[in-house]
């Protein structure tokens, strides 16, 4: 089984693999980077120990970078598609257990998906989805484990307020559930039990079905 700091190999430097490299390497991931255009890979050399040119379109040059020696691999690749969708496939062919691919929309995720990524993600929509919700209501944060299910962070709503939570009928009311809390004045976030007490000050992390999560912020 693959263990969370096995190395990674991100291929397509573009400001999301960028991210996703560096981010991996300041978690201490061994990284190789991989892009098809010299001057992208020129100006990461000195921020990863391990940044190559190559086109990942071209089988010979996946085997010669040693792809295979990588479990995990990202195609950060998103806006030409040909180039994602034969990358992921080879990919694939090479049995790569574990492939993360970017999209830019559903058909492209679809795509990628019966090729052979394990993953597909929506980085720029899944950010617009975040920020949105943060602009538009009440929203200390928001978190998307998958279209289902979110976690929210916000402050309690007036009948939260020194009830204890156990007693409050939250999950039978509202059909959400408060996971965590920063109590008033206090600098970090700690568990949320039956015996927990809100004040106005405190900030609670909830979860919960996306539109019963957006309807009990709105009780604020």
């Amino acid at each position: 089984m693959a263990s969370h700091k096995d190395p990674v190999a991100v291929i397509g430097l573009g400001r999301f693999g960028r991210a996703l490299a560096l981010e991996l390497a300041r978690g201490g991931t061994e990284v190789l980077a991989v892009d098809h255009r010299p001057d992208v890979v020129q100006k990461l050399s000195g921020q990863l120990g391990q940044v190559v040119v190559a086109d990942s379109t071209d089988p010979d040059a996946l085997t010669e970078i040693g792809i295979t020696d990588f479990n995990r691999v990202v195609v950060a690749i998103g806006n030409d598609l040909e180039a994602s969708i034969l990358t992921t496939a080879l990919l694939a062919e090479l049995e790569i257990r574990d492939i993360w691919a970017k999209a830019v929309n559903r058909q492209q995720a679809t795509i990628l998906e019966r090729i052979g990524a394990h993953h597909v993600v929506f980085p720029e929509q899944d950010m617009g989805e975040r920020i949105a919700h943060l602009v538009a209501g009440r929203l200390l944060d928001w978190v998307e484990l998958d279209p289902e299910w979110v976690f929210a962070k916000t402050k309690p709503p007036r009948e939260l307020v020194g009830v204890p939570l156990g007693q409050s009928g939250l999950r039978k009311k509202h059909r959400v559930t408060v996971v965590s809390v920063r109590p008033e004045n206090a600098t970090s976030f700690t568990h949320a039990d039956y015996d927990t007490v809100l004040t106005y000050g405190s900030v609670i992390v909830i979860g919960g079905r996306p539109t019963d999560v957006e309807r009990f912020v709105e009780l604020q």
